[in-house]
């Protein structure tokens, strides 16, 4: 099973994608990180480097200085982009509900992952929604046991 909605072409924070499996309405939501570090702090190699001992070392060859050229220019549009909040990281954050009960609020997630990426369509975010899925659901299956068992245990004990 997989979410057949996807994320937009641009999101913001609480955008929301559905999916229902054996009973069960997963909702996968963007949070906005709350770590306020740029790339460049996030990133080791994030800027390029000429020196091969540097992390961002674009590795050595014909036309270095050209590459080398394109690497500092994209680095520096992505970062502009990051200056104006054009993109963002976030967190893609999975919950699960059994019969409109709310099982987890926080089944699985990921966190540090781009959204509104310069260049990018954002179909990262529905694919790792689709790969938090499984641990999702398996977390909502051991609370729902849980819950069980404690109810059980209580009408036991009162009977």
């Amino acid at each position: 099973m997989t979410f057949t909605e996807t994320f937009g072409g641009f999101v913001c924070e609480g955008d929301a994608i559905h999916c229902e499996k054996d009973g069960y309405h997963v909702t996968a939501r963007i949070f906005r990180d709350d770590c306020p570090d740029a790339p460049d702090k996030r990133q080791d190699g994030f800027w390029p480097s000429l020196y091969k001992d540097a992390p961002g070392f674009i590795g050595p060859g014909k036309n270095f200085r050209q590459r080398f050229d394109d690497a500092q220019a994209r680095a520096e549009h992505i970062m502009g982009a990051w200056r104006k909040d054009d993109w963002f990281y976030c967190g893609v954050v999975l919950s699960v509900s059994f019969a409109e009960i709310k099982l987890l609020d926080c089944a699985a997630s990921l966190w540090g992952v781009e959204a509104n990426y310069p260049d990018t369509d954002n179909s990262y975010l529905t694919e790792t929604a689709n790969e938090l899925l499984a641990e999702a659901l398996d977390a909502a299956r051991a609370e729902q046991a849980r819950l069980c068992a404690t109810l059980c245990n209580q009408d036991a004990a009162s009977g």
